[in-house]
């Protein structure tokens, strides 16, 4: 059992929390209990992962998409509402990290998705960014765009959208998890020959076309499921908590 004080301050300071500018905040979203014997995991702050943490008997929450984004309205009601109401009557923690965990060097989602694709990272996709979101990384060898798009396939479980631009075979690949697709243009700055991330728009199809960079679209959840397990696997190993993950199906 540990304080949920502590397990809060080492999120902060092992993510480097305060350096970041973000949509939400980022740390204690919705204060529990004061003891965490039991952590629970999952990428989104959904009312069916709350329901599944509730279910486990979970003392805290700990997500990549908690709630209070910049924009969206204030009142706690309707959908918003029903969700925080059932966190709060169960005394249930939620901790919620953004790009503070996109951005980590190990713990983080883009450096899990390396990991799970063998690419090795090289450089940060906007070198002007001192804990970069993005990432540049090559691969240990050439393949073909289709033997890529098979990998994502085999790895993440669902297939990616590709967009090709006639390429006989990739090797330096930008790459950034979730809503990224707008990032497209740093990697063709960077004479990438591909890029990769969760989400695509209608103009990325554009984009992709006229920058000659093969775009893969893999899914949003499916390239940020990896972080928030690498982080609540090392709160339970470091403060000896009782830890599961809640993976719930999401096409997007």
């Amino acid at each position: 059992m540990a304080k949920l004080v502590d397990i809060v301050k080492w999120c902060d300071q092992t993510l480097q929390s305060h350096q970041f500018k973000d949509y939400c905040p980022n740390g204690l979203q919705i204060e529990g209990r004061s003891e965490v014997k039991t952590l629970v995991s999952s990428v989104t702050a959904s009312l069916s992962a709350i329901e599944a943490a509730l279910d486990l008997k979970a003392d805290a929450l700990i997500v990549h998409h908690g709630y209070f984004w910049k924009g969206e309205p204030s009142p706690l009601t309707g959908l918003k509402g029903k969700r925080i109401k059932q966190l709060m009557q169960a005394d249930v923690s939620l901790i919620a990290y953004h790009l503070p965990l996109d951005a980590h060097t190990t713990l983080g989602n883009n450096a899990a998705l390396a990991d799970l694709l063998g690419i090795h990272i090289t450089a940060a996709l906007d070198p002007e960014e001192r804990f970069p979101i993005g990432n540049i990384g090559t691969l240990s060898q050439p393949l073909s765009p289709e033997d890529f798009a098979s990998l994502l396939t085999q790895k993440l479980g669902q297939a990616p959208i590709h967009i090709a631009t006639n390429k006989e075979s990739i090797q330096t690949i930008g790459f950034c998890t979730g809503a990224a697709q707008d990032f497209l243009y740093k990697a063709a700055q960077a004479g990438c020959d591909a890029y990769l991330s969760g989400e695509v728009s209608e103009r990325t199809f554009h984009e992709a076309q006229e920058y000659h960079l093969d775009y893969f679209a893999a899914g949003h959840h499916a390239t940020e499921r990896y972080g928030i397990q690498r982080l609540a696997e090392a709160l339970a190993k470091t403060f000896d908590l009782s830890y599961q993950y809640i993976e719930l199906n999401n096409p997007i």
